[in-house]
């Protein structure tokens, strides 16, 4: 797809016009999301802000966004269609997350295995020690 211009991918929080169906796809194929079931999936996305990056009427990369509207907010769930990789809609499905009024002067906390480099770019620093997680009990295997 390297014959697109990402200039033409269309950014938006509009829950209207979200694909349920491709962010199922997508996330059922990713490390992080593939043993969440098809309902937690769609659950998820009603207690969030959720970005989508379209082309030509096609949802091609999404975003979610949990905050508590004054102070922090986690930042998951980030995919783009392989299709569409290295063009440059993950920096602006990102920056326009980081860029937005909602999101820019509070504090934003994401994870990541393999991305550091890109949202290094937009000023998130790796955390060293100081972050806890918790398992949820249906990935527990103790």
């Amino acid at each position: 797809m390297s014959d697109i211009d990402v200039k033409q991918v269309l950014i938006s929080s509009d829950p209207s016009l979200l694909d349920l169906d491709a962010i199922v796809h997508f996330l059922r194929q990713s490390y992080w999301a593939n043993e969440r079931s098809d309902q937690k999936i769609k659950t998820s996305l009603e207690g969030s802000t959720c970005f989508g990056a379209y082309y030509a009427n096609r949802q091609i990369g999404f975003a979610r966004v949990v905050s508590d509207g004054a102070t922090v907010y986690w930042l998951c769930d980030v995919f783009v269609d392989e299709a569409y990789r290295g063009i440059g809609v993950g920096k602006k499905l990102i920056e326009t997350i980081t860029t937005h009024g909602d999101y820019r002067n509070v504090f934003g906390i994401l994870a990541t295995r393999d991305a550091h480099g890109l949202y290094e770019q937009y000023g998130f620093v790796r955390d060293h020690g100081k972050t806890l997680t918790r398992m949820p009990d249906f990935l527990r295997k103790d």
